[in-house]
């Protein structure tokens, strides 16, 4: 049974913004993630927590809501839709920021989980990760045009300058390929090989790190940081992934090079969050 059409009597928007906000709470707790906020601490970050990252999650409720009833609504992916979420998005970060007390706790994800409850309310019916992954791509190539006002002297801006990644703007644009191409491909492969669920969601998350240009860690640890997190997640996958004690032990080389390195992925985990979104819709099944 797919996830949506469980519960008949939560309209469709109610029901996608539940499943977004638990797959937002579902990759803050999953452990032991490299260097990212989970149940064992605060990873790479001296102003976050995982208390704070599911407030974080749950404010950011009725921001998903309203993505969803605007799709609705519109029925297409319209330049008018892509404003609208934008406005939306940039109220649910308001509203984040206000219950985190200005930290950034889940700012990409807003984007990129965001686009994806859109895409899934403009076809529910239509919800193979291929489908979901074109309209993400036809919504996000749509200029906001008030967004660019809103981004000036962003992290991210300022990785795009600096080193030329466009992070997950770019990432979106393209369809989101950290996460059909490498997240859930991985995380179906980890799974189907026996591995129990925890570790079949770090490899997907692993499998993400191992090709992103995250600009998370660029912001914070520069190329030298970027490059030991792609080798570091490639070596755990190689070991043979999470579940095996060879894969355990380059998991915790990792941690500590990027905890050497003040090196967070957060990028990585915004598109492990996507995956976890997708896989809760019913995938790879086809409709919803």
């Amino acid at each position: 049974m797919h996830a949506l059409g469980k519960q008949p009597v939560l309209s469709l928007a109610n029901q996608l913004a539940d499943l977004a906000v638990q797959a937002l709470i579902d990759e803050a707790q999953l452990s032991p993630k490299p260097a990212l906020v989970d149940r064992r601490g605060s990873g790479a970050h001296h102003d976050l927590d995982l208390n704070l990252m599911h407030a974080s999650a749950r404010a950011l409720w009725p921001a998903f809501h309203d993505m969803a009833d605007a799709a609705l609504r519109c029925g297409a992916a319209t330049l008018a839709l892509r404003e609208d979420l934008g406005r939306i998005g940039r109220e649910g970060e308001a509203a984040m920021l206000a219950t985190t007390h200005g930290v950034n706790t889940h700012r990409g994800a807003i984007w990129v989980v965001g686009l994806l409850v859109a895409a899934a309310a403009l076809e529910p019916e239509n919800c193979t990760p291929h489908s979901l992954s074109l309209r993400v791509g036809s919504l996000a190539l749509l200029e906001d045009r008030h967004a660019e006002s809103h981004r000036r002297g962003s992290h991210g801006q300022q990785v795009e300058h600096r080193y030329g990644a466009r992070g997950a703007r770019e990432e979106a644009q393209l369809g989101l390929p950290g996460v059909m191409c490498h997240g859930l491909p991985q995380l179906w492969r980890s799974r189907a090989s026996g591995a129990d669920e925890s570790s079949a969601r770090l490899d997907a998350l692993l499998a993400i790190m191992a090709t992103l240009g995250d600009t998370c860690v660029l912001y914070r640890a520069g190329p030298e940081g970027l490059a030991a997190m792609q080798a570091g997640a490639e070596a755990v996958l190689a070991a043979g992934g999470c579940a095996t004690l060879a894969g355990r032990r380059c998991l915790r080389t990792l941690e500590n090079d990027l905890l050497r390195l003040n090196a967070s992925p957060g990028g990585a985990a915004d598109l492990l969050a996507a995956c976890l979104f997708i896989d809760r819709l019913g995938q790879p099944g086809g409709s919803l």
